[in-house]
């Protein structure tokens, strides 16, 4: 088979390289010149884990190659993938002129039958705009070439991506007609040999469902945020809470864990994405509205909590812990730090940061409004207190003697619970995490 994904993003580079890793000749577009350059060098433009050594693998065995060319790239595909980008508008609906513009080029260029597969997020309703666009495309060329549409959302979480992909949870696939299920089927062959399901459905299932998934997922986090509000205020233990709920199998134990809020590429975005498109339709997402506005007031909190410690901030410095809005990634967007941060500015005081790989990343989107250090211990350096944000692992059972010779006094904000309460009872160590009072 021959496939062409489109667009050399996160959703884009994974599934591309994955599906060469099996065997099957895959030629990843962009139109950035310098991104298709550095791929071909092995620079990748994401941090992956175990990403960049596959890349490098097949690049060198010819079975994935890299084009700026979509014309000289579709040729022959059985199956096209779209995964350019849909950020988000101002009004939190999703920008479809990235996808409708390479779905007007496919069906300017293609020459024969393939199956045209949205894997960006998009809303439902998409798949007819990308079939309307690609027929209008051929009708101006005044040929009739058979091809079909499909929705295949990704369910690749950062951090784990390649894995999510070789050894799926499910398949979901929304199809039109027997013939693109049947060239589905085959391409998805690899990776449901142990047993992984494909979920067959209409279109707009199939766009609704990554929707309503990751939607999910947000409410469970927003949930037990407000959950560990209350529990500070009413003297409960939000960790010991979470284990309680968690062991109830309705519920489960994955993503309720307390923090500072949800950030990403998805959750955000798709979260807003959902309740734009149920307004336009006449309908109020109530609970998921309230899911976006715990999760805005949550990234406050770590900063309400440093304000309360200290009042005025000026002239304060403080050490942050993490970048990235989780561990295992460099993706900054919507990352709660950038809200701390800026309030912490804001209020007259200054930052010392580290973080294992979204270094380079925070420099373009921060600057130099706050300094960066080479390690975590550097960033201790002469701070009034330090704030976990990020829970990489590295961090998790640091030498707390020489946290407290480095800061000014014993003193941690933990925005993500990573440390045992007792323990910092033990050490003498002010700690301050969510969902519990503080230990002084």
């Amino acid at each position: 088979m021959k496939i062409v994904v489109v667009g050399t993003g996160y959703v884009g580079l994974v599934t591309g390289t994955c599906l060469a890793d099996v065997g099957i000749d895959v030629i990843c577009v962009d139109v950035d010149n310098k991104k298709i350059e550095n791929l071909k060098n092995g620079i990748l433009p994401i941090y992956e884990p175990g990403l960049e050594k596959l890349v490098h693998r097949n690049f060198e065995k010819g079975r994935l190659q890299f084009s700026t060319s979509l014309p000289e790239s579709i040729g022959g595909a059985d199956v096209a993938f779209i995964a350019v980008g849909t950020p988000p508008g101002e009004d939190g609906s999703a920008d479809l002129k990235y996808v409708l513009a390479v779905a007007k080029e496919i069906g300017e260029n293609m020459n024969d039958y393939g199956v045209i597969v949205t894997k960006s997020t998009v809303p439902v309703g998409t798949a007819k705009k990308v079939k309307s666009a690609i027929q209008d495309a051929l009708r101006a060329r005044s040929v009739n070439i058979e091809f079909d549409v499909a929705s295949n959302p990704e369910f690749l979480k950062e951090g784990a991506a390649i894995n999510d992909f070789m050894k799926p949870d499910r398949i979901v696939i929304g199809i039109e007609t027997e013939r693109a299920r049947a060239t589905l089927e085959k391409l998805y062959h690899p990776f449901t040999l142990n047993g992984h399901p494909v979920i067959f459905m209409d279109v707009p299932s199939a766009e609704m469902t990554k929707y309503a998934a990751n939607s999910m997922l947000a409410t469970k986090i927003s949930f037990i945020n407000d959950i560990a509000n209350l529990c500070e205020i009413m003297g409960a233990d939000v960790n010991l809470v979470r284990k309680g709920i968690g062991s109830d199998p309705r519920i489960g134990n994955k993503f309720i864990y307390p923090g500072i809020g949800y950030g990403g590429s998805c959750f955000p975005k798709d979260v807003k994405a959902l309740i734009r498109t149920a307004r336009e339709n006449g309908h109020e997402m109530r609970i998921l509205q309230s899911v976006e506005d715990v999760n805005e007031d949550q990234k406050s909190v770590l900063f309400n909590k440093v304000k309360a410690r200290f009042g005025d901030l000026r002239g304060k410095h403080f050490a942050m812990w993490g970048l990235s809005f989780k561990p295992n990634t460099d993706d900054m967007r919507e990352a709660p730090s950038v809200v701390i941060i800026n309030q912490l500015l804001e209020a007259g005081a200054t930052v010392s940061a580290y973080d294992p790989v979204a270094i380079d990343e925070a420099k373009h989107m921060i600057g130099d409004k706050i300094t960066y250090a080479k390690d975590e211990f550097e960033a201790l350096d002469n701070a009034d207190a330090l704030l976990v944000v990020t829970e990489w692992a590295e961090f998790r059972i640091p030498d707390f003697d020489d946290i407290k010779s480095k800061l000014k006094q014993p003193l941690i904000f933990d925005g993500r619970n990573i440390f045992e309460r007792s323990q910092m009872k033990e050490l003498g160590i002010e700690y301050h995490c969510i969902g519990v009072n503080t230990i002084v």
